[in-house]
């Protein structure tokens, strides 16, 4: 009588689903129940899946929760973008990986209009040169460099003024081998500003900073930061470094590794970076 003595729907085994419910198997081989698209897109978004689970690969929860952003786009873009930025813009998220992730995935997958918001959304959730740069890597494995890509790029670049423009420049200079140099060859920034946006222009200044971005030309008439970090990369002792970080307030950046290890010049970029901060 053992075996009839299991049976019932008061106590329910976990490797067994309630009966009457709508319990899907889960990873660890019982049953719970099932969240939809929107709900698991936001729990990528906030959480993301880098190191996978006790009963899940990493791979395997990252394709799984990639194709539910997929659908989510598929089946309301403009909404999944919103929640794109929602989370983004409202710190709600450790990392803005899956974030810039998921903008890429809707800038190429999405219908016209979907790609359109997300590619309008990329200054609210790439607001930092290192965050610009994963967008562009991710943005590659959905599309190729496009008018419209080029354009948000550009216009990216083109809508910063231009000292935050230099700050950019010299505190994220690469990320996985992508640099401000790459994407403004790509991007064009005067070509694409003045296509989409034509009251949007690229001033003097804009265009002097992306020149010695783009082909180190002489610091001339470019913002203080950029002289100070040109000063920085040939200063000879630490003890100049650490006067170019009074001087110009430079981040840590901006400094030769070897005089970062110094007492006197890295506690001052230390200092000085927490107050900028």
């Amino acid at each position: 009588m053992s075996y009839l003595q299991r049976q019932g729907t008061r106590r329910v085994p976990q490797w067994a689903p309630i009966p009457g419910s709508d319990q899907v198997p889960n990873s660890a081989g019982g049953f719970a129940f099932e969240v939809d698209d929107w709900a698991r897109l936001r729990r990528f978004l906030i959480l993301g899946y880098e190191a996978g689970s006790y009963y899940a690969t990493e791979w395997s929860l990252t394709r799984e929760n990639a194709q539910a952003v997929e659908r989510c786009i598929r089946e309301d873009g403009p909404r999944t973008v919103a929640e794109i930025v929602g989370v983004s813009e409202g710190g709600r998220a450790p990392k803005n990986d899956p974030a810039l992730f998921a903008l890429a995935m809707a800038a190429g997958v999405g219908d016209e209009r979907t790609r359109r918001a997300a590619l309008d959304a990329l200054p609210r959730v790439a607001r930092t040169g290192t965050h610009l740069f994963r967008f562009a890597t991710f943005a590659e494995q959905f599309r190729g460099w496009g008018r419209s890509l080029r354009r948000a790029v550009g216009g990216w670049y083109a809508s910063r003024p231009v000292d935050a423009l230099a700050y950019q420049a010299v505190k994220y200079r690469q990320r996985d081998g992508v640099t401000h140099r790459d994407l403004l060859r790509l991007a064009h920034p005067a070509a694409a500003v003045s296509a989409r946006n034509p009251t949007l222009d690229v001033s003097p200044e804009h265009a002097a900073l992306f020149e010695w971005i783009a082909r180190g030309t002489a610091t001339d008439g470019l913002p203080g930061l950029v002289e100070g970090f040109a000063l920085a990369q040939t200063a000879d002792t630490p003890k100049a470094t650490a006067a170019l970080v009074r001087e110009y307030r430079l981040p840590r950046e901006a400094l030769k590794p070897e005089h970062l290890t110094s007492r006197r010049s890295g506690r001052r970029c230390s200092t000085r970076c927490r107050r900028r901060r």
